[in-house]
Protein backbone atom coordinates (compact mmCIF):
# COMPACT_ATOMS: atom_id res chain seq x y z
CA UNK A 1 0.00 0.00 0.00
CA UNK A 2 1.28 3.69 -0.77
CA UNK A 3 1.28 6.12 1.73
CA UNK A 4 -2.15 7.17 0.10
CA UNK A 5 -3.68 3.91 1.27
CA UNK A 6 -3.72 2.43 -2.52
CA UNK A 7 -2.46 -0.40 -3.60
CA UNK A 8 0.06 -0.06 -6.06
CA UNK A 9 -0.58 -1.06 -9.31
CA UNK A 10 1.18 -3.63 -11.53
CA UNK A 11 2.27 -6.91 -11.15
CA UNK A 12 3.04 -9.27 -7.88
CA UNK A 13 7.29 -8.05 -8.45
CA UNK A 14 5.56 -4.34 -8.04
CA UNK A 15 3.77 -5.45 -5.36
CA UNK A 16 6.26 -7.51 -3.53
CA UNK A 17 8.31 -4.35 -3.51
CA UNK A 18 6.15 -1.96 -2.40
CA UNK A 19 4.85 -4.17 0.83
CA UNK A 20 8.73 -5.31 1.63
CA UNK A 21 9.44 -2.10 1.58
CA UNK A 22 6.38 -0.61 3.90
CA UNK A 23 8.08 -3.46 6.15
CA UNK A 24 11.20 -2.42 6.20
CA UNK A 25 9.63 1.23 6.98
CA UNK A 26 8.12 0.35 9.85
CA UNK A 27 11.20 -1.10 10.99
CA UNK A 28 13.40 1.02 10.64
CA UNK A 29 11.11 3.51 12.33
CA UNK A 30 11.25 0.73 15.36
CA UNK A 31 15.14 1.04 15.27
CA UNK A 32 15.74 -1.91 13.54
CA UNK A 33 17.69 -3.32 10.11
CA UNK A 34 16.68 -6.09 7.51
CA UNK A 35 18.78 -8.41 10.03
CA UNK A 36 16.41 -7.67 12.64
CA UNK A 37 13.97 -10.33 11.38
CA UNK A 38 12.96 -13.74 12.70
CA UNK A 39 9.57 -14.41 10.67
CA UNK A 40 8.45 -13.50 7.50
CA UNK A 41 4.44 -14.87 6.30
CA UNK A 42 3.81 -14.22 2.74
CA UNK A 43 0.04 -13.84 2.30
CA UNK A 44 -0.71 -14.60 -1.66
CA UNK A 45 -3.48 -14.85 -4.03
CA UNK A 46 -1.56 -16.45 -7.00
CA UNK A 47 1.24 -18.79 -5.70
CA UNK A 48 1.95 -20.13 -8.99
CA UNK A 49 2.27 -16.39 -10.28
CA UNK A 50 4.83 -15.60 -6.98
CA UNK A 51 7.12 -18.46 -8.15
CA UNK A 52 7.00 -17.64 -11.54
CA UNK A 53 8.75 -14.36 -10.24
CA UNK A 54 10.58 -16.00 -7.76
CA UNK A 55 14.21 -15.08 -9.24
CA UNK A 56 12.82 -11.22 -9.66
CA UNK A 57 11.29 -11.13 -6.07
CA UNK A 58 14.85 -12.77 -4.68
CA UNK A 59 16.82 -10.24 -6.74
CA UNK A 60 14.67 -7.31 -5.07
CA UNK A 61 14.88 -8.70 -1.55
CA UNK A 62 18.79 -8.95 -1.63
CA UNK A 63 18.68 -5.36 -3.07
CA UNK A 64 16.41 -4.04 -0.20
CA UNK A 65 17.02 -6.25 2.66
CA UNK A 66 20.58 -8.44 2.22
CA UNK A 67 21.48 -11.94 1.95
CA UNK A 68 20.37 -12.94 5.61
CA UNK A 69 17.07 -14.35 5.39
CA UNK A 70 14.59 -14.77 8.55
CA UNK A 71 12.00 -18.28 8.76
CA UNK A 72 9.73 -17.47 6.04
CA UNK A 73 6.41 -19.00 5.04
CA UNK A 74 4.21 -18.54 1.99
CA UNK A 75 0.53 -19.09 2.22
CA UNK A 76 -2.09 -19.20 -0.80
CA UNK A 77 -5.16 -17.31 0.13
CA UNK A 78 -8.90 -17.30 -1.64
CA UNK A 79 -8.62 -12.81 -1.30
CA UNK A 80 -7.16 -10.07 0.27
CA UNK A 81 -9.28 -7.47 1.99
CA UNK A 82 -8.45 -5.13 -1.01
CA UNK A 83 -9.70 -6.83 -4.53
CA UNK A 84 -6.43 -5.25 -6.02
CA UNK A 85 -4.06 -6.81 -3.35
CA UNK A 86 -2.19 -10.08 -4.69
CA UNK A 87 -0.06 -10.08 -1.67
CA UNK A 88 0.14 -8.95 1.67
CA UNK A 89 3.35 -9.06 3.71
CA UNK A 90 3.39 -9.91 7.65
CA UNK A 91 6.91 -9.30 9.55
CA UNK A 92 7.87 -10.65 13.43
CA UNK A 93 11.65 -8.53 14.28
CA UNK A 94 13.59 -8.75 17.36
CA UNK A 95 15.50 -5.83 17.89
CA UNK A 96 16.69 -6.21 20.95
CA UNK A 97 18.71 -4.08 23.40
CA UNK A 98 19.17 -0.91 22.19
CA UNK A 99 22.70 0.25 23.58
Amino acid sequence: MTDEGKIVEGDIVAQFVQAFGNVLTALDAAGGNPSDLIDVTIYLTDIPDYQAHGREIGRRWREMAGTEYPAMAGIGVVSLWQAEALIEIQAVAYIGEQA
